[in-house]
């Protein structure tokens, strides 16, 4: 994953409660397999209003290059989809602000590099404001705080261990290997010693082939 350190974008505002998975990416898509291009289809119904009606926040300037989006309470409940943290992601979104988030969902944006920050609601009302007047705002993981355009400074917590990752550019593998491989690889070599026949290589398991071949 691309590592997180500070990110400084104009902000999007989604001031709209209880904006599940289904919303965010449609279930007639789950077929697709490649991350890559999932974006287009990010809030699909949403970007596809009616006659006359205004287009979608991400697709109004200067909202179309934000970086960082700030939704209501409850974003990203219902589905456990995977796919609506990949569109984020591969439409350009690495922050969501919220006060409340769907759990699975929560977890899911560690796992994918972005990073969700619950705020209470004077401050959230803040950052929103900010957000729908169309000015940059700065989220700095290191320092785990959010600066608006005037220099309000608005501080935010986060696991330790997630803030690690991210800051590091881990997945939960990449975060095992980096933590426990001394442990990993003592298991390994115990087992190797115990179970050596769970160890075979290729070649040698080659030779059982030869021995059916030969009897029958």
């Amino acid at each position: 994953m691309k590592p997180f350190s500070t990110v400084t974008s104009i902000a999007a505002p989604l001031p709209e409660a209880d904006v599940d998975t289904d919303i965010i990416f449609p279930a007639r898509f789950l077929l697709l397999l490649d991350r890559e291009g999932l974006g287009r289809h990010l809030f699909h119904e949403r970007r596809r209003p009616a006659e006359g009606a205004p287009p979608f926040v991400l697709d109004r300037p200067p909202y179309d290059r934000a970086e960082i989006l700030v939704t209501g309470p409850n974003f990203g409940t219902g589905s456990s989809r995977e796919q609506a943290v990949w569109a984020l992601a591969d439409f350009g979104i690495r922050v969501v602000i919220a006060p409340r988030f769907g759990e699975i969902f929560f977890s899911n944006c560690f796992r994918n590099g972005l990073l969700p920050i619950v705020l209470g609601e004077a401050d959230h009302s803040l950052v929103m404001r900010a957000a729908e007047a169309g000015e940059a705002v700065s989220v700095d993981l290191e320092a785990q705080r959010i600066v608006l355009a005037d220099g309000t400074a608005i501080a935010f917590s986060i696991d330790s261990y997630r803030r690690r990752a991210l800051l590091l550019g881990l997945d939960e593998i990449g975060a095992i290997l980096a933590d426990d491989a001394a442990d990993i690889a003592a298991f390994e070599a115990r087992q190797k010693a115990g179970a050596p026949w769970l160890h075979l290589t290729r070649e040698q398991l080659s030779h059982f082939d030869d021995l059916r071949t030969s009897e029958a």
